[in-house]
């Protein structure tokens, strides 16, 4: 690292890494198959994945997805 860890984090991306757009298009789909199976959800959206691993944000927003979806099912 040069001391610049943003910057790294930056240019160490993924090539897989299809950025926020793709996964907020798939986050719903990806939540309910992780749900089930997390190892088929990776496989099946490896952008998804890729870029749930290097973005906070996003992986938050799955986190939360999870949660809401859980407490959905549970409900019932």
């Amino acid at each position: 690292m040069t001391g610049y860890s943003a910057l790294d984090r930056f240019l160490d991306t993924d090539p897989l890494d299809d950025g926020c757009g793709t996964a907020m298009e798939l986050l719903h789909v990806y939540a309910e198959l992780a749900l089930t199976d997390p190892d088929a959800a990776r496989r099946r959206h490896p952008e998804v994945a890729a870029h749930l691993r290097a973005c906070g944000p996003c992986a938050e927003d799955l986190e939360g997805l999870l949660a809401a979806v859980q407490a959905d099912i549970t409900k019932f």
